[in-house]
């Protein structure tokens, strides 16, 4: 009996000692005051968030480094997005992190010495805890938070993770490292949120687009918050009045926004079943933007994706790291004479920034003789756009190349260096192995009629070069983009390729969809479109192009082209379907249909409602005319092409279905489409080369409509003139004739009657002298859409 009742005792305990150990073994999110997490014992010493999505611990890469850090618990690759120590690792023998008794935590090496610490002061801090948001805190015995990981962030941020005022996020130097590199997201001193490329040489802002003022893209820096956030739903909000929203907005998704080692940022939404990432939103559609990305005097290049290049005469500084850019094989500290020196052409390419001179109209020999005359000028940049334009380089930084470029760079190198031409061209190799090719243009001791004759020749030959090379990259591109028929787009190192972006779905899945294309929500003359609901639940509107889109070529035009694309007030694709004669569209769904279902029923669309609708449709045109690389003219600008969302925003629809006008080129024309009638500018009548001009024009008709209520492309019998008239024409010459003579009584007759007076008269007057400016028949005496989006913001309600 006693043996008995011993053995139940022993058992007893086994069954409390297992208990006891399995409680104390469990994954947990607090760490007690006076307690450590230690990096010898680095996989169970972690904290883990009640909702099992982060973890926090040491994190080692090796057999060594380990850093104090927070990661996703369920992506693939244990994606890191906070640490406390990135530019130092500490020792995985001793290494610990300690809440200590005042209610400081410290991370100490091996050896006893302070890595990082919360603060060097008491905080009274209880413990620390990692909450469901991914965010690290300390908190008091009230659980009040008294330091947050949230505050001091690393390269990513977190949906609910404030970005304001001397924060900023920080790459890592290079792939797959820890270590902060050169590229910054931020705040800068003008409430602006910017991109910007802070190396060991030079700081330079590219992202906003410098070419343009701050509110050409809807930006503000009339605002004191400086605050930016990105939500569970995918949507990124910012006091600049900055915005996007994830391709595949929606709960239920795990998202960050990081500031890659690239010099991209990107929004990552985590793939449930594969545990991946994919991009659903990026900053930088074309990477060879981002400065600094090849170092000094390297050249960023398409091959077809973003490559380095060093131009001839120069060489990788660093064989592993193109950071340190290209240098020269000769030397560049002695100031050359004239008959010293020699130019190397590179059409195409251009070094942004570090201009010495600038300077137009100007001859191209007057450009040169203006590099030569520097011993600063390390090359000139000289271009042909109706007159010459010409800028002298002190630096060359930010370097890149591409066909739609109009201009040449010309090097300055010494005459006795003998250069051969670069794989630049030819294999797009990120090394710069010469080939036989000898490219050499205008050395200065040549006579002008010699420097025209070797010019010329060159411009030739390298032509032919450019034509074969870029057919070869045409055809690898239409391999890769159908290789994969009816497959989704491949992804590589966590980044969307060119296709990444889109679904490529089938003509089968697209039918059942749509109930065999049964609901059609609208006709135009490229297509119909239909309402269709994917397995994934989301709604879609899908287009099936007409005859005019069957060829193959235009059809992948189309893609390249809208895949570049990216704003708030355009529409977004989401895939395509290419099989034989079916040549498919599949775009987000709109909530409110088209501006016209709005503007010209029994519907009346309220000021409020009608004002934002001109205000995003501009902000949309400025952004396709002035931002995007191709310079995309719509061609096709009315209210059926303007989207309204649940909030009355726009959305411009069918843009990138015409024909891409090359930015900078002479003679630019479009031949095919021609808009529709009514909101056609003259210049399609009278056979003009077509520019961005013709979307201001039908942009000014659809604001008179959008004040006035009713179309104006009809026409009628004018009572003055007793012969029929276009509407448009009638309205603009009555109103302006009103408003010349002082009648005060233009505006009240020129609203739409249904507002009931129910409007901002002085928004309305700014629309309507918009639109009248706008509808000039002279393109010249039209606006840009950037000054009209500047007019439009500056418009006060009163």
């Amino acid at each position: 009996m006693r043996y008995l009742k011993t053995w139940y005792i022993f058992l007893l305990v086994i069954i409390i000692s297992s208990f006891f150990h399995f409680s104390c073994s469990k994954n947990q999110n607090v760490l007690e005051r006076g307690s450590s997490l230690s990096a010898e014992d680095a996989e169970s010493n972690i904290l883990i968030s009640p909702d099992n999505s982060f973890s926090c611990g040491f994190y080692g890469v090796g057999t060594n480094a380990y850093w104090f850090a927070i990661w996703f618990t369920d992506s693939k690759e244990k994606t890191v997005v906070w640490m406390a120590n990135r530019d130092k690792p500490v020792n995985a023998k001793g290494s610990k992190l300690t809440l200590k008794k005042n209610g400081v935590m410290v991370l100490k090496d091996v050896d006893g010495t302070i890595v990082w610490e919360t603060n060097s002061t008491l905080t009274g801090a209880r413990k620390a805890e990692l909450l469901n948001t991914g965010n690290l805190v300390l908190k008091d015995r009230e659980g009040e938070i008294l330091w947050q990981s949230f505050d001091f962030p690393t390269d990513t941020l977190l949906p609910f993770q404030a970005l304001t005022k001397g924060k900023k996020l920080v790459s890592s130097s290079k792939k797959g490292g820890f270590a902060a590199g050169y590229f910054n997201f931020y705040f800068d001193s003008d409430n602006v949120l910017r991109l910007l490329y802070d190396g060991p040489e030079i700081r330079s802002l590219y992202w906003p687009n410098l070419a343009l003022a701050v509110y050409p893209d809807g930006r503000t820096n009339y605002n004191s918050s400086r605050i930016a956030l990105l939500d569970d739903q995918g949507r990124f909000l910012s006091s600049d009045l900055f915005q996007f929203s994830a391709s595949d907005a929606g709960q239920d998704t795990k998202r960050r926004l990081t500031m890659d080692y690239d010099g991209n940022l990107r929004l990552y939404s985590l793939n449930n079943l594969t545990k991946l990432w994919s991009t659903s939103w990026h900053a930088m559609p074309q990477m060879c933007n981002v400065h600094g990305l090849c170092g000094r005097n390297g050249i960023c290049t398409y091959a077809p994706n973003p490559e380095c290049s060093c131009p001839p005469g120069y060489e990788m500084s660093d064989q592993s790291d193109w950071n340190g850019g290209c240098k020269a094989k000769f030397n560049i500290s002695n100031c050359l004479k004239p008959d010293e020196v020699k130019f190397l052409a590179i059409p195409h390419v251009d070094y942004y920034g570090f201009d010495l001179t600038i300077s137009s109209p100007i001859s191209f020999s007057a450009c040169r003789d203006l590099c030569l005359g520097d011993c600063e000028c390390q090359a000139f940049s000289y271009r042909l756009s109706g007159e010459g334009f010409c800028f002298t380089k002190g630096i060359l930084f930010n370097g890149f190349h591409t066909t739609s470029f109009p201009g040449t760079i010309y090097l300055k190198l010494p005459a006795s260096l003998q250069v051969s031409g670069s794989t630049l061209f030819s294999e797009y190799s990120t090394k710069c192995e010469p080939s036989n090719v000898n490219i050499q243009v205008g050395s200065s001791s040549m006579y002008d009629n010699d420097f025209k004759r070797v010019r010329w020749a060159y411009l030739y030959s390298f032509s032919a070069a450019i034509g074969a090379i870029e057919f070869l990259i045409f055809v690898s591109g239409w391999w890769f983009l159908f290789r994969q028929h009816g497959t989704s787009a491949k992804l590589e190192d966590g980044y969307q390729l060119i296709t990444g972006q889109f679904r490529v779905f089938t003509f089968s899945e697209l039918k059942k969809a749509t109930n065999n294309f049964k609901v059609e929500l609208g006709r135009g003359g490229s297509g119909a479109v239909y309402k269709g609901d994917l397995t994934d639940q989301r709604v879609v509107a899908v287009k099936r192009l007409g005859v005019i889109f069957q060829g193959d070529k235009e059809f992948l035009a189309e893609l390249s082209t809208i895949g570049k694309i990216n704003h708030m007030n355009l529409v977004r694709m989401w895939g395509f379907c290419s099989e034989g004669k079916h040549k498919i569209l599949v775009y987000e769904y709109i909530e409110n249909l088209s501006l016209n279902n709005h503007l010209f029923t029994s519907n009346c669309l309220g000021w409020k409602e009608r004002f934002k609708v001109a205000l995003g449709t501009a902000k949309g045109l400025a952004y396709l005319h002035d931002e995007c690389l191709e310079w995309v003219i719509h061609c096709d600008v009315k209210p059926e092409n303007i989207l309204l969302d649940s909030e009355f925003e726009p959305k411009i629809a069918d843009f990138g279905l015409a024909k891409l006008s090359q930015r900078g080129m002479p003679n630019s024309e479009f031949s095919r489409i021609r808009g529709t009638k009514g909101y056609m500018a003259p210049e399609w009548a009278l056979n003009l080369p077509i520019t961005a001009k013709v979307d201001v024009y039908s942009y000014g008709v659809v604001i008179l409509e959008i004040v006035k209520g009713i179309r104006l492309s009809n026409w009628v019998v004018d009572d003055d003139i007793q012969e029929p008239e276009a509407e448009l024409a009638r309205f603009v010459r009555i109103v302006k004739k009103k408003i010349s003579c002082g009648d005060e009584s233009w505006l009240e007759e020129t609203v739409d009657p249904r507002l009931r007076n129910s409007y901002s008269k002085n928004q309305a007057k700014i629309l309507v002298a918009i639109g009248l400016s706008c509808v000039e028949e002279d393109r010249n005496r039209r606006p840009s859409m950037v000054t009209v989006v500047q007019a439009l913001l500056d418009c006060d309600d009163q």
